[in-house]
């Protein structure tokens, strides 16, 4: 598996781009001079016409440096949740801005700490003109860090032939916003409270436990790349400190007990990278192999950064939580995104359901 020369090129552009803007500035440039927010989107709608391995390198590169934009929310799930219900219409009227960056999106899906369809108790009922009046509580759902609301809500709602998608309007009444505390503060999630709200069905009713899992394997496989570049970058400061920090008149880097233990970093972060390409891959050119491959990647992915990431604290000489080292952003990330779309154990059941097994 490997990259396109134009992947390699799309990596060090991100890159030098990130390094110049911090945090939430990088957003413009990005999506302007880049293109990054329509990656996925195919041309027809004004995106780049790329697929999941371009994704798989623009993750990656903001997982290094722990971006708070919102590229995972909009540019992965609010895209693919559209791309996904086939409604021509709304992927007509609302891509085009999502692509350019100009306006931001989210998925409100997740219910009681869970992202599987049967948690899903938020009812839609028929309203006025067609539409539908939505009363539910969404948890976990991916903000705009640092920006006051999203231009575009899709919402994951039953009806009386299953889970259906919807588009509702952010400002729409009866839809309240929430934002809550995280403990990793560099993804930002807030918590949509709706109270009768009225909203569009998107794509064909009941359709959309079909839709949302396609979603979760793509939200998974990016997620994957994330955590495989902040993992590295984790393993790439606790190299460079191993080289510099003297003990005992030597570089503790040179003591066999520190080698040991970045060797088998390395052994993660590497067998991490080859599990999220391979999701990558299977989106591009084996959409029947995904689920599998996007279960194995999430699990992979996010063992091997909560491990990288614990290891970088403890080969720091346990530096623990301090402002003036982003050990513990990493650590953060990690704890939050190995939860992010169902922890390890989930997708290993999703794995053993698949091969007829008892989970482990």
């Amino acid at each position: 598996m490997r990259l396109t020369q134009e992947q390699e090129e799309l990596r060090s552009a991100v890159r030098s781009l990130l390094a110049q803007y911090q945090d939430k500035d990088a957003w413009s440039p990005l999506t302007t001079q880049i293109g990054a927010a329509g990656l996925a989107v195919p041309e027809k709608y004004g995106g780049a016409g790329g697929g999941a391995r371009d994704v798989h390198v623009l993750m990656e590169e903001l997982g290094r440096s722990l971006s708070p934009l919102p590229c995972l929310g909009s540019a992965v799930l609010t895209v693919g949740a559209l791309l996904a219900s086939g409604d021509n219409e709304a992927c007509g009227r609302l891509l085009p801005g999502l692509a350019e960056g100009a306006s931001v999106g989210t998925l409100a899906w997740a219910e009681q700490g869970s992202w599987d369809q049967e948690a899903i108790r938020a009812e839609a009922v028929p309203g006025p003109g067609g539409s539908r009046l939505i009363t539910g509580t969404k948890e976990h759902v991916l903000d705009r860090s640092g920006v006051d609301g999203v231009d575009v809500l899709v919402v994951a709602a039953r009806t009386a032939r299953g889970v259906s998608l919807f588009e509702v309007a952010p400002d729409a009444a009866g839809v309240r916003r929430e934002p809550v505390v995280t403990m990793d503060e560099t993804r930002a999630q807030a918590r949509w409270v709706l109270d009768g709200a009225e909203g569009r069905l998107l794509g064909v009713e009941g359709d959309g436990g079909r839709y949302l899992e396609h979603v979760r394997d793509l939200a998974c496989t990016a997620l994957a790349a994330e955590q495989v570049g902040a993992a590295e970058r984790c393993l790439e400061l606790t190299v460079e400190y191993a080289r510099n920090r003297v003990q005992f008149g030597r570089p503790i880097g040179s003591f066999q007990a520190v080698k040991h233990r970045l060797a088998d970093a390395y052994v993660l972060v590497e067998s991490a990278r080859s599990a999220a390409l391979g999701a990558a891959f299977a989106a591009d050119e084996d959409p029947g192999a995904l689920p599998r491959a996007a279960a194995v990647a999430k699990s992979v992915c996010s063992e091997a950064f909560s491990a990288v990431a614990g290891e970088t604290i403890q080969l720091h000489g346990g530096i623990g939580i301090t402002w003036e080292h982003d050990a513990h952003r990493y650590f953060k990330r990690a704890h939050g995104a190995g939860e992010l779309f169902g922890p390890p154990a989930h997708h290993r059941a999703r794995l053993a359901a698949g091969l007829g097994l008892a989970a482990r």
